[in-house]
């Protein structure tokens, strides 16, 4: 019950993440193409979820309660590959939160302070329950407290150097930012669709993860709305 209300809240956050913090202001940067503004989204929509489908299929990976691995065959051992796993879905939250602040380096009008602070502490906030929903099972498993928790740091490391290498090109992101944006958008949302909502959504007492994502989605929203 706790694995799904953490999963629950995550993908609650960065549903919310998605539409406020990246699609939106994808759309206003855009707004110039009159009624064509949603075209860059769409696009970086698809390259996003596109890209996360490739990386699927090229690391090897096990996800949580699951007894086949994805990915090509490896010899790598269960821990490693249900961590490769979360850090594989951490990859659009560190770009996400890369090309936001790229963005408002560059001095977008579209993007605020306060809308990076807002999807900066949306995506820290939600990170403490992913980070556990590592540590936890592997503990259960055997692993010492230790060996635990740092695989759940771990499995967030490739977020801030994500970012960093995000920032780095920003002079490259700035002329088409409205796509990048949505990118960040739809390899998010991907991650939130294929892995977390059937996480919180199986076994008994499924409502609780239904209830924990609406907490993540209106805080990410109020933090958005409030700080942007």
């Amino acid at each position: 019950m706790v694995q799904r209300s953490l999963t629950g809240f995550a993908a609650g956050v960065m549903v919310a993440a998605s539409i406020w913090s990246l699609i939106i202001p994808a759309m206003e940067q855009a707004a110039s193409m009159g009624r064509l503004a949603f075209l860059p989204s769409v696009i970086g929509f698809w390259g996003g979820i596109l890209f996360l489908l490739l990386l699927d299929h090229i690391i090897p990976h096990l996800h949580m309660n699951a007894d086949q691995a994805e990915g090509p065959e490896c010899k790598l051992c269960k821990t490693t590959m249900m961590v490769l796993a979360v850090t594989l879905h951490n990859i659009p939250e560190g770009m996400a939160v890369g090309v936001v602040y790229a963005g408002f380096l560059a001095g977008s009008a579209d993007i605020t302070a306060g809308g990076t602070l807002a999807l900066s502490l949306g995506i820290a906030i939600q990170n403490f329950p992913e980070g556990a929903i590592i540590s936890m099972p592997l503990h259960g498993q055997g692993s010492s407290k230790s060996k635990s928790f740092l695989s759940g740091v771990l499995s967030g490391a490739v977020e801030p150097l994500g970012a960093l290498l995000t920032i780095l090109l920003a002079h490259f992101l700035i002329p088409a930012m409205p796509y990048f944006l949505s990118f960040a958008a739809g390899a998010m949302m991907y991650v939130v669709v294929e892995e977390l909502i059937p996480e919180m959504s199986e076994g008994e007492h499924s409502n609780i993860g239904v209830l924990m994502f609406s907490i993540g989605f209106t805080l990410m929203m109020a933090l958005d709305v409030a700080l942007g």
